[in-house]
């Protein structure tokens, strides 16, 4: 390692996790051409990295905020392209932040043309600021994660509804002023046969029960199969405000939903015979989804028309997974016929279906929760990155525009 070379992160090696950083080297030779490098563990001990050619200046300095990449694993002026573009050591693994305790840590490191490292540091990225509170709530039919802000309150709160365990994007939310219950869908749960929308109602009202919570309503956010439950909670449960539907469905999906015992909603169903398989071994499954529109299948649609919520409606339009830009547009068609001004959306050109906040990997692949086999989420690299950072200012916005609270304390810092 040289001496003489510099790496530094700017304002700080330590920062959050949806801050973004500036990569800076110094002390290399005129127009040098170097490798950068990035690399990390997840929480399953999978390698993720990646690298990129740079050319120094003729002052032997490189920023990555003013400096294109040459090639690699991408090109172009990237600052935090090492962190998006980083990808497992092995197919199909999706990066895993289930614990908001530890930081995400990657290790920065420059190299010569000759594989030797030149200099490294490394990077901590928090996902709780300071004064936030992480507590475990066991309690009824409810198994989550509870986060709270520093501060008196009273603070908006939010239900951030997850297919599997993750803490990643209710911890950050709750670092911008908002108590979030991260809950998850499927895990720990023995195989489902229908789901219970009194289980969210639960997690709803217990959100609203909390002391340091204003007495409005409350925000729900998911993705993919949660997309359609907090539908569901709009339409049907008291007390939900805003809702954010990131690349879900129209209909409920997979399993038949129930209410004070008793199903309001049949399943919409998906046939195995649509999908195929690709080279690597994931399946496409965009095309296997049946028509909910089809008067066999229109039991299965969420009545989003009789809901007082607004709505925030994301779609990518890239996403494998299935056409979350149709059932989006049918959503929006819906409400309007119904003559109904309660909503906004947006929707990604060359983004994939895992749309999460912002500078971690891109998830090109991994093993689909429902299917139980690997399955293509779709995206380009670049595209889907903007599209993040872009759809987390956009989520922040809205339920800062839209979930009614006295106060709103200001964002934690590190």
């Amino acid at each position: 390692m040289s001496n003489q070379v510099r790496l530094r992160l700017l304002p700080s090696a330590r920062c959050l996790f949806d801050e973004p950083i500036q990569l800076k080297v110094a002390g290399l030779r005129s127009k040098q051409v170097v490798t950068m490098r990035a690399r990390s563990t997840d929480e399953k001990g999978v390698v993720f990295s990646s690298s990129a050619t740079y050319r120094a200046d003729g002052s032997g300095e490189i920023d990555l905020s003013r400096d294109a990449s040459l090639s690699g694993n991408y090109v172009g002026v990237e600052p935090m392209g090492l962190l998006w573009s980083m990808r497992p050591d092995v197919l199909h693994k999706r990066f895993q932040k289930t614990n908001a305790l530890n930081p995400h840590v990657v290790n920065f490191s420059v190299h010569e043309e000759e594989g030797g490292m030149l200099a490294e540091v490394k990077n901590e990225r928090f996902l709780m600021g300071d004064g936030v509170s992480r507590v475990p709530v066991k309690q009824g039919n409810i198994r989550g994660v509870l986060f709270t802000p520093p501060g008196e309150g009273p603070f908006p709160a939010v239900l951030d509804l997850g297919s599997l365990r993750s803490e990643k994007r209710a911890s950050l939310l709750a670092n911008k002023g908002y108590i979030v219950l991260a809950l998850p869908i499927l895990a720990g749960k023995p195989k489902l046969e229908r789901i219970n929308l009194d289980d969210f109602e639960e997690a709803v009202q217990f959100l609203q029960n909390q002391p340091k919570v204003s007495s409005k309503g409350v925000g729900v956010i998911s993705l993919s199969k949660g997309g359609d439950i907090v539908l569901s909670l709009a339409a049907f449960v008291p007390g939900v405000e805003a809702v954010v539907w990131i690349n879900g469905c129209s209909a409920n999906t997979a399993l038949p939903l129930y209410y004070k015992n008793r199903q309001i909603l049949s399943a919409l169903k998906f046939d195995m015979d649509k999908m195929f398989s690709t080279e690597s071994g994931a399946l496409v499954t965009k095309y296997s989804m049946h028509d909910p529109l089809k008067e066999e299948n229109k039991a299965s649609l969420v009545p989003i028309e009789r809901a007082s919520a607004r709505f925030l409606f994301v779609a990518s339009e890239d996403d494998l997974n299935w056409d979350s830009k149709a059932y989006m547009n049918e959503m929006v068609d819906r409400l309007k016929r119904h003559g109904k001004e309660n909503f906004e959306s947006v929707s990604y050109p060359g983004a994939g279906h895992c749309l999460e906040p912002p500078f971690g990997p891109y998830c090109p692949s991994s093993f689909h929760g429902f299917i139980g086999v690997p399955v293509l989420w779709g995206g380009e690299p670049k595209a889907h990155a903007a599209a993040e950072v872009h759809l987390w200012r956009k989520i922040q916005e809205f339920f800062r525009t839209h979930l009614s609270c006295d106060k709103i304390q200001i964002k934690s810092k590190l």
